[in-house]
C-alpha cells in the first residue's frame, strides 16, 4: 500500500488520513464500494488488494464505532493533533528553537484570521492549520479560484507545519520506544 509514512512526514500523513476518511464517507462506509472505486484500480496484485481491503475495512469499522459517518476525525488522527500540539508548545518554550518560534509568530496572524472565520473558536491552532491546508487541497482538486491572500496564508502555514514535521521526525528518531 502506498500510504505516506507517519514517521517520514507527520503532516502529510495526517492530511492523507483526513482525505481517506472523506473517501470512505463518499463510499458510504461500504467496503464493497471502496473495493470497486478505490482498491481495484489502485492496487495491482491480489496480495496488495487483500491488504488494502483489510486496512480500509479496519478504518471503516473504527469510523462506524466512533460515530463518524458524516463528519469528524478518527481518534487515532485526533491523537496526532494532540501529539503535535504538545511538541509545538514545547518548541515555543525552548529558547534554542528560535527558528521555529519566529516562524510561528510570522504565521500567527494567518492562524488568527482563519480562526475568526470558523464557528468553533475552541479548535486548537494546529488543527486550524491542518484544516486550512486540507481546504486548500480540496479547492485545488475542484480547480476553484484561490485568492492571493489564501495562497500566502497557505504558504506560511505549510512552512510552519513542514518545520514542525521535521522536529517531530527528529524527536521520534531519538525516542527509543518508537
Amino acid at each position: 500500500m502506498n500510504i505516506p509514512k507517519k514517521k517520514d512526514n507527520i503532516a502529510e500523513y495526517l492530511l492523507y488520513m483526513w482525505q481517506t476518511e472523506d473517501l470512505l464517507r463518499a463510499c458510504e462506509l461500504d467496503i464493497d464500494k471502496v473495493q470497486q472505486s478505490i482498491i481495484n484500480s489502485a492496487y495491482q496484485t491480489v496480495e496488495e488488494r487483500d491488504a488494502a481491503r483489510d486496512w480500509y475495512e479496519g478504518l471503516i469499522m473504527m469510523m462506524k464505532s466512533e460515530g463518524l459517518r458524516n463528519e469528524g476525525h478518527l481518534q487515532i488522527n485526533r491523537n496526532i493533533i494532540i501529539e503535535l500540539t504538545d511538541l509545538h508548545l514545547q518548541l515555543l518554550k525552548d529558547p534554542r528553537e528560535s527558528e521555529y518560534i519566529a516562524l510561528y509568530y510570522h504565521t500567527l496572524p494567518h492562524i488568527v484570521a482563519l480562526r475568526a472565520k470558523t464557528a468553533d473558536k475552541q479548535v486548537a491552532e494546529l488543527e486550524t492549520c491542518f484544516t486550512a491546508l486540507y481546504g486548500y487541497m480540496l479547492l485545488k482538486l475542484q480547480q476553484r479560484e484561490i485568492s492571493a491572500e489564501t495562497q500566502a496564508a497557505v504558504r506560511q502555514i505549510t512552512a510552519l507545519l513542514r518545520l514542525l514535521s521535521q522536529k517531530y521526525k527528529t524527536m521520534d528518531e531519538k525516542d527509543p520506544e518508537s
